[in-house]
């Protein structure tokens, strides 16, 4: 009990209050600007903590990765642009309910589940965190590679269109994956002699080129999409808590989901998303609605999303070893404000352990009145003709691209992959498998390589690890799913035929 009332003293001082309210603010403007992800609006708070005492500069990065993970369901639920990564899996779904009038319906969904999802994580962050870390350190490269793979099959689970394309989509992606020199072979590919590609093509500039500026294109060389009803926004909270009793399943799953990826290294709030998404769409009753503005998908990426975030701070609190890599920048200031990481500081520092978890909850709580305020002043945008929205969509794009690479190459990528995802959507390929591939590739081929060379070519460690094993099985009932459905379906027309 001392412990507690310490925690909520070094929590209640006016420093680690006011750092709150203000990363939160700042968390919601960059979450919310197309090219600004998460992991920049904590890098960006990096210099600022330096100032701030210990608990301080936590809770900024804290709310900061917290309001920023949500706000960037906003300008994809609004003009079809994911703000972060990790809404990249359900902006088609979020910006369909915008296409029917309903847009304070799918950004309340995101607002309503996300809070509920980081409380959620953040229970488990402070009941079962040992158990978890444990679990996260059994993991070798073999299961990351199933869980890698795993996260591919994604990509025809979730699309819309013929499963076909979607693969061929996705293997482009992973083929952009593999320009640079991060390789285990560590010689250049696909470079063309370009220094700028040393390093491999840019996600986020990739990201931004083939969800906005593809968008931008398709308005100029098409006809303009039909205007918006006119009409204030309605109650962002309305039906709400009707959805979180009608869709139990969805927010528990998609919550437990987040915080299992989230504890695994490396993995994110991005692949959270999309392997929930997936997730929904398999159990799900009417998987035909997924993709016309249906929320059971929004519900369990939206929870899976912010559990992650206090998931990944398990294996990075115990062990100083980084989930994602918001906690990776966490890792160094905790270093540099005197709380090392590792098992030592559940007990040495207990009441600011403490602290920590005040702050998860807080700022899962503020994120509620401050979404309506953000969601109420972004509602204007539907007002402005598309027109005025498009150039400044377009200057939003260069400028986060720079900020991102830091190199004007970098808006160039963001362009080219804009002509790209323009041509593979007026055939019908979905890009978001595209992205899922670019994201996922490095892990897929770096988890590969290293497992083959510890297995000394041998494919059998692959099955016979129990974690490796189950993951393989999941995986492959995936790949082999539709198959089976496939012969199902046959063998019962000829049955019907025959009687």
């Amino acid at each position: 009990m001392s412990n507690l009332t310490q925690a909520f003293a070094l929590v209640a001082q006016p420093d680690v209050i006011l750092a709150i309210l203000l990363s939160s603010l700042y968390g919601m403007v960059v979450g919310a600007l197309p090219g600004l992800t998460a992991t920049m609006a904590t890098a960006l708070l990096v210099p600022v903590t330096f100032y701030l005492s210990p608990i301080a500069a936590i809770a900024a990065i804290i709310s900061a990765s917290a309001m920023a993970i949500f706000s960037g369901d906003i300008p994809g639920a609004l003009l079809r642009i994911p703000g972060t990564p990790a809404s990249a899996a359900y902006t088609d779904e979020a910006y369909a309910y915008t296409r029917k009038g309903q847009p304070e319906m799918a950004l309340g969904i995101g607002l309503w589940f996300s809070a509920i999802g980081g409380i959620i994580g953040t229970v488990a962050l402070l009941v079962i965190a040992p158990a978890l870390a444990e679990f996260a350190l059994s993991f070798s490269t073999f299961e990351y590679f199933w869980m890698a793979c795993l996260g591919l099959m994604c990509a025809t689970i979730v699309a819309r269109s013929s499963p076909v394309k979607a693969l061929a989509s996705m293997f482009f992606g992973l083929l952009v994956s593999c320009i640079g020199i991060d390789n285990p072979g560590g010689t250049p590919r696909f470079t063309f002699g370009m220094t700028d590609l040393m390093g491999g093509v840019d996600v986020i500039a990739a990201m931004v080129g083939m969800f906005a500026v593809s968008e931008v294109m398709r308005f100029m060389l098409d006809q303009a999409p039909p205007p918006l009803p006119k009409r204030r926004f309605g109650s962002i909270l309305a039906n709400q808590w009707k959805l979180t009793l009608e869709f139990p399943k969805s927010w528990s799953r998609g919550s437990v989901v987040g915080i299992i990826v989230g504890v695994l290294p490396g993995a994110g709030a991005d692949m959270a998303a999309w392997i929930s998404y997936a997730i929904a769409k398999r159990f799900s009753r009417e998987p035909k609605k997924f993709g016309t503005g249906h929320p059971e998908g929004l519900i369990e990426a939206g929870a899976s999303n912010n559990s992650s975030l206090a998931g990944a701070w398990v294996p990075a609190l115990l062990f100083g070893i980084p989930g994602d890599t918001i906690t990776a920048i966490a890792i160094g200031v905790l270093y540099m404000k005197g709380l090392n990481p590792g098992p030592t500081l559940f007990t040495n520092n207990a009441p600011s352990m403490y602290a920590l978890y005040f702050i998860f909850f807080i700022a899962n709580l503020l994120m509620i009145p401050l979404g309506i305020m953000v969601i109420r002043m972004s509602s204007k945008v539907l007002r402005v003709p598309y027109s005025i929205v498009m150039p400044i969509v377009i200057l939003c794009c260069a400028v986060g691209t720079f900020a991102i690479t830091n190199s004007t190459f970098g808006v160039i990528v963001a362009a080219a992959f804009g002509c790209i995802g323009f041509i593979l959507q007026r055939y019908g390929f979905p890009i978001a498998a595209m992205v899922l591939g670019i994201v996922m590739g490095t892990l897929v081929e770096q988890s590969f390589v290293a497992s083959l060379i510890k297995s000394g070519g041998s494919i059998l460690p692959f099955f016979n690890r129990p974690v490796a094993l189950a993951l393989a099985s999941i995986t492959l009932l995936c790949v082999a799913w539709p198959v089976i459905g496939w012969a199902l379906q046959r063998s019962r027309r000829l049955s019907s035929a025959e009687t």
